[in-house]
């Protein structure tokens, strides 16, 4: 346990930081599983821009990697090409 005061702080700082990250990654990987479950073309369409803003978002405020985010957008907007 630590014994300085600022100690105690940066505890619970990261312990809060910890939980809205961890809230936003989970949020984000089930937007993508939900996109990548999607069948029609015109819905996937409609899912897109609104995964790839929460996937920059991320990336921006380094929850994600943004090479990560790429990497996912590039992956779904293939995804999205191939539905027919």
């Amino acid at each position: 346990m630590a014994n300085h005061k600022s100690s105690l702080k940066r505890i619970r700082q990261e312990q809060k930081r910890r939980l809205h990250n961890r809230y936003y990654a989970k949020t984000m990987r089930v937007a993508v599983r939900k996109l990548r479950a999607t069948t029609e073309k015109a819905e996937a369409e409609k899912q897109f821009p609104i995964v790839q803003k929460m996937l920059d978002k991320l990336a921006k405020t380094r929850i994600i990697h943004k090479n990560k985010a790429a990497n996912l957008k590039s992956k779904l907007a293939h995804h999205i090409s191939k539905l027919a």
